[in-house]
């Protein structure tokens, strides 16, 4: 279980291979300049609700892993993300599909 935070203020728990895809769709957003809201569910120990960020290039934000090893990335679910982000709602973790090239989850890393 990996951890999100953004700057000082919100953090929120995130499975290590599900954080790794937002780790690329993010960065590639934030070293193109682009800035977006980056939403999740809260956990129910805080109230079930929802928290937005509006993320920007020159705010920090870390990804922090518990696991040692690099989760492989599936090519279907950084495009699913990516396009989540690009939309006007923002980017948000979507479930992840099957990979559209089986045998290639690996392509980025």
């Amino acid at each position: 279980m990996g951890k999100f935070t953004y700057q000082s203020g919100p953090r929120v728990d995130i499975e290590d291979r599900a954080l790794a895809h937002l780790q690329l769709v993010i960065s590639n957003k934030l070293r193109r300049n682009e800035s977006f809201v980056f939403s999740w569910r809260d956990d129910a120990s805080i109230g079930n609700g929802r928290t937005s960020v509006w993320l920007h290039p020159s705010i920090p934000v870390w990804f922090k892993y518990y696991g040692s090893r690099t989760p492989s990335l599936n090519r279907t679910w950084v495009e699913a993300l990516a396009h989540a982000a690009n939309a006007p709602t923002g980017l948000y973790l979507v479930p992840e599909p099957a990979e559209a090239f089986p045998g290639e989850d690996d392509v980025f890393g």
